[in-house]
């Protein structure tokens, strides 16, 4: 059975409908307005005059120098660095190269060091390598003395025929002649060989002495169980 209100509270009855539908309509703009309303942060900043700046966006003023972005609750969010001048970009993107540059200059040191190990993995190993080129050039100086040897004794032979022309050198046979000369150069070409090798010789001892300085810390390395490091260059 219907329900039969008075007549006068159903006169009231559309107010009460459209005063709840504006009370929905309104709660419902408010939550959408507070929904829509974001914090982006404060930035603030010292200027060049020394004033500290404060803006909802990054400042202008502060381009050139360091900016911070705060939250709600005053911490830190970010630290905005200064833009860089063409000049500092520029000696910036030096930097890096040059550090890039150390770094594969570090890893070629470790790689030589690693190759350098794997060949002379102890002392007796790299004092026999030391041995061995010495040897090499031992031998090139022993030959060379030895032809020096005979260069003396032929250039004697030569001196005794020359003897015969003292008196008159204009009578010198022009074969006797040129084979004074060829000895004289070949004398001079293996008294040069004979400075070379001692300059090798120098040279390996100087190659292997540096070499043991940077094996050392790798041989004590390896004998402990550590990974190889490049030593100091």
């Amino acid at each position: 059975m219907p329900i039969l209100l008075p007549r006068s509270l159903l006169s009231w009855l559309p107010l009460c409908v459209a005063g709840w539908a504006l009370c929905a309509v309104s709660a419902g703009a408010l939550a959408q307005a507070g929904g829509n309303q974001t914090f982006s942060g404060i930035y603030t900043c010292i200027d060049a005059q020394g004033r500290r700046l404060t803006s909802d966006r990054p400042i202008m003023e502060c381009i050139d120098r360091e900016q911070r972005e705060l939250g709600r609750s005053g911490t830190v969010r970010r630290v905005i660095p200064p833009v860089q001048t063409g000049a500092e970009r520029e000696a910036q993107q030096a930097r890096e190269r040059e550090a890039a540059l150390e770094r594969e200059r570090a890893l070629d040191a470790l790689r030589r060091d690693q190759a350098l190990l794997a060949r002379y993995p102890d002392k007796a190993a790299h004092e026999a390598g030391r041995q061995q080129a010495l040897a090499q050039t031992q031998i090139t100086l022993n030959a060379a003395e030895q032809r020096i040897a005979e260069l003396t004794a032929q250039r004697k032979t030569l001196d005794d025929e020359l003897e015969f022309y003292r008196n008159d050198p204009s009578r010198t046979p022009v074969r006797l002649r040129r084979s004074v000369e060829d000895n004289e150069r070949e004398m001079r070409t293996q008294r040069s060989a004979i400075v070379n090798q001692q300059e090798e010789r120098k040279r390996i001892h100087a190659r292997f002495d540096e070499e043991a300085r940077r094996l050392q810390p790798l041989w004590q390395a390896a004998a402990a169980g550590s990974p190889p490091a490049a030593a100091d260059h």
